[in-house]
């Protein structure tokens, strides 16, 4: 994967990590808007996950940067992503697999997992690509975001 710089998450941690890694798999959009893209066809995907803290774990790390990429890659790597009922659907646009959905499940998957760990650091960005041309950013809202928005 070539060097690449992404969008700076704003967030008020002292460490962060960024793990790339790409994973190839196919999808269809059901949605009649989706023009094309309703039929079955296939992308390289690159990713980008961003995570932040300020304590580190028992050997040192944020968190390892092997296990972002085992959370993603292993899970879709060579799939159809319309198959993972649990993380897609066919029936509620919220959940249809593209990318703005893919890049909020990423999201999820990681930011679940760290919930578990023991330094409890967060999940502040997801970018991912899926053309040359055409990626998305997922960031979610913090209880102080949602906060500060009242």
């Amino acid at each position: 994967m070539l060097q690449q710089v992404y969008p700076a998450a704003k967030h008020p941690y002292c460490y962060e990590l960024n793990k790339d890694f790409q994973f190839a798999a196919a999808h269809f959009v059901p949605a009649e808007e989706a023009g094309k893209c309703r039929r079955l066809h296939g992308h390289t995907y690159y990713a980008n996950v961003t995570v932040a803290g300020d304590e580190l774990d028992t050997a040192g790390f944020l968190v390892n940067f092997a296990i972002i990429k085992q959370l993603i890659h292993d899970r879709f790597d060579h799939t159809l992503l319309n198959d993972d009922k649990e993380s897609f659907s066919d029936t509620q646009p919220e959940r249809f697999p593209t990318t703005e959905v893919v890049a909020r499940t990423i999201y999820e998957i990681v930011q679940r997992y760290l919930d578990g760990t023991v330094n409890r650091a967060q999940c502040v960005q997801v970018y991912l690509r899926e053309t040359p041309t055409s990626y998305c950013i997922y960031r979610p809202k913090r209880k102080a975001d949602s906060d500060a928005s009242n």
